[in-house]
This record gives C-alpha cells, structure tokens and sequence, in this order.
C-alpha cells in the first residue's frame, strides 16, 4: 500500500469517520509491505501483508476472468487531465491497472477486491473489504466498476468515493445507475456516467 494512501483510508465499521492510525512494520520506498493500520474509534485492526490491506473481505477472482476493455478507451472515458489523486478500480477491472498507468502517469489506483493473482505494485495499492470501500467519501478522480463487483453494495460505494463531477465507469452497457450517477454514454461494453 503506497504510504499517502493512509490518510484517505476509513474504518469499514459503521461508526463517524475518523483519521485511521498507521504502524509500518516493513516500508520499499513509499510502499508500506506489512504493518497495522488501526481505528481510534472502535478499535478494530486491520493487518498489511505483502502490502494488501485486509479489512475483512476474501477477495474476487472465484468466477474467472472477464474481458477487459482496452485501456485507451478506459483512458478516454476516464476524462483525466493531469497527473496526481487517485483512481478506484473495482474487482476484475483492478488488471487494467500497469496498462493504465502506462498512459496516465502521475496517477495512483486502488484496486479493491482484485481477483487473487493481482498483487500489490508502486503505482497499484490493494484492498479487500467484505462490503465496503474501505475510502473515505469523495476522494476518487475515477472509478471503474469490474463486470465481477456489479452488486448493490459495490454501485453505491463507488459512488459514494468519487469526487462530484468526475467519471464513473462500468464494465457492463447495461446497468441501472445509483441516484448521484448521470448517465453520459454507452458501447463497447462499457457504461459510462458522471457525479452529480
């Protein structure tokens, strides 16, 4: 997990927010490989191991792999300008992270729920969580919704984290939007809109 990713991360429980509390115990450059992250509030503990934070979810990757959409057109409809902030990518879609990244420098993602054989990397930080993005809210440029992660509760996280005015992208042309999402396009297996 890179080390700045602390101070956006939140407790999953179910509580008022809180800044959560770091304890490194190995750190490769800014990558934080294993340690506790901590909740003043209720005291929960959340474990780092080889740098993916576990926040109590098992993971994806059961059903398979599923296409993915080329990473140009996932840069395209992201509707990034700029470096810096970071991008959600939810599930299946998390391995479109070094494509990505290769095209949008400077921009850091956070897969969360990845299917198992994707790993932590510089510009990739890992979590898995049961039911929720273990983020705090409003704090993506960019979510991408994996065609695994299209459940009620993982539509309305990926809302809830993304900044207003910025791109919410799914891996499926058929979807039925949380209420802050507008819907701006869809093709090519993908679902594009937008926060109100």
């Amino acid at each position: 997990m890179h080390i700045e990713l602390t101070e956006m991360l939140r407790c999953p429980e179910p509580h008022e927010l809180a800044f959560l509390v770091l304890s490194t115990g190995e750190m490769v450059g800014r990558s934080i490989r294993s340690g506790i992250v901590g909740c003043p509030l209720c005291r929960r503990e959340y474990r780092i191991a080889n740098g993916i934070v576990d926040f109590g979810g098992s993971g994806r990757g059961e059903g398979g792999r599923f296409p993915l959409p080329q990473p140009e057109t996932l840069q395209a409809v992201l509707d990034l300008s700029g470096p810096g902030g970071l991008v959600v990518l939810l599930g299946n879609a998390a391995r479109s992270a070094p494509a990505l990244a290769a095209l949008m420098g400077g921009i850091h993602f956070v897969g969360v729920n990845p299917p198992k054989d994707v790993e932590e990397l510089p510009m990739l930080s890992v979590l898995r969580a049961a039911a929720v993005i273990p983020l705090r809210p409003s704090v993506a440029r960019g979510v991408v919704v994996g065609a695994d992660t299209l459940s009620a509760p993982w539509i309305a996280e990926a809302a809830a984290v993304l900044l207003r005015g910025r791109r919410y992208v799914v891996e499926s042309e058929s979807f039925a939007p949380p209420p802050s999402i507008t819907r701006l396009a869809s093709g090519g297996g993908l679902w594009v809109g937008e926060k109100q």
